[in-house]
């Protein structure tokens, strides 16, 4: 379940960042980018935590 929503945070953080940088939504200020980098990079420890303390 973790992993499904790291992939979407990724996948929806490197869209808006393809998209800003042929200006479709070039509106966007570079802070929502660099947040959603960072919720994707707590995610992704969060994932590796959740997944380690299976074993």
């Amino acid at each position: 379940m973790m992993f499904r929503i790291f992939l979407s945070l990724v996948g929806l953080t490197f869209a808006i960042w393809i998209l800003r940088g042929f200006q479709v939504l070039g509106f966007i200020p570079g802070g929502v980018l660099w947040v959603g980098v960072l919720v994707s990079i707590a995610t992704g420890i969060l994932t590796a935590w959740e997944n380690s303390k299976r074993w």
